[in-house]
């Protein structure tokens, strides 16, 4: 039986080339040579019932013409989103994979004992993946919105305030603190409005907009090194639109055209 193969150097994703577009592989047996200890892993099927395996080689693959290395971001450029999001799904797990081959109790070796868990070969100790869970809000101030840049951006776009929920914190306070803490402001009416895979390599975006209550702002110079509101008419290079940030933002400017 056929199956999809998400093969993965690093980052980056093997693709199959057709005419005009691209896809994943799908065969009965990997479509590339593996080594005989290389860890093939079983997936979630694709919704039609699909099986599907992924494989993190360590070279990336250069002999086959019909096949593309492509970093996994890009990727939503040129995969149908079905396919998108299983390959971050199983990025992610692959990612799981290599960093939990010992035991964080006693240092044996771990083995899997479910497609989604392991098990210590020696005490028993099990894992199962883990999420980063961040949160990412628009902060509206009647038809201005409030967009930062943030310093571990590589290039000049501005996006949304962001940061990770800490232990013992709920969203809501986590997006309040996130706030305060990067820009010195105040918000309140918190509306959730979505949350998205983010494997990246392994997080989860929880998505609010918020209406700014007061204060003025004062940037956080350690994370963010510029920060203003904008109105959609003086927008600066907003992320792009496989994030998140992005569909918020197309939401705002969506709602404010009408």
């Amino acid at each position: 039986m056929k199956k999809y193969w998400f093969i993965f150097c690093k980052t980056d994703i093997m693709l199959e080339k057709a005419e005009d577009s691209f896809s994943i592989p799908l065969s009965e047996d990997c479509p590339i040579p593996l080594h005989p200890w290389t860890h093939v892993l079983n997936i979630t099927p694709m919704e039609d019932g699909t099986e599907v395996k992924a494989v993190m080689i360590d070279q990336p693959v250069t002999d086959y013409p019909q096949y593309e290395m492509c970093g996994l971001r890009p990727s939503f450029y040129r995969l149908p989103n079905e396919f998108y999001l299983k390959a971050g799904k199983c990025h992610e797990l692959l990612y799981w994979d290599n960093n939990t081959r010992f035991c964080g109790v006693c240092g044996a070796p771990m083995k899997m004992h479910t497609d989604i868990s392991k098990r210590c070969t020696n005490c028993g100790k099990e894992v199962w993946p883990q999420l980063a869970t961040a949160i990412i809000v628009l902060v509206h101030r009647g038809d201005e919105v409030l967009l930062v840049h943030a310093r571990n951006f590589k290039t000049e776009f501005y996006g949304l305030v962001a940061g990770f929920v800490e232990t013992g914190e709920t969203l809501e306070e986590a997006v309040h603190r996130e706030v305060a803490e990067e820009t010195g402001i105040q918000i309140k009416n918190l509306r959730y409005f979505g949350s998205q895979p983010w494997p990246y390599p392994c997080g989860l975006m929880v998505g609010f907009n918020a209406d700014y209550n007061g204060g003025d702002i004062h940037l956080q110079q350690s994370e963010i090194s510029k920060g203003a509101w904008f109105t959609k008419e003086n927008l600066p290079t907003i992320p792009e639109k496989l994030s998140i940030a992005r569909m918020i933002l197309d939401d705002w400017l969506e709602k404010t055209s009408k």
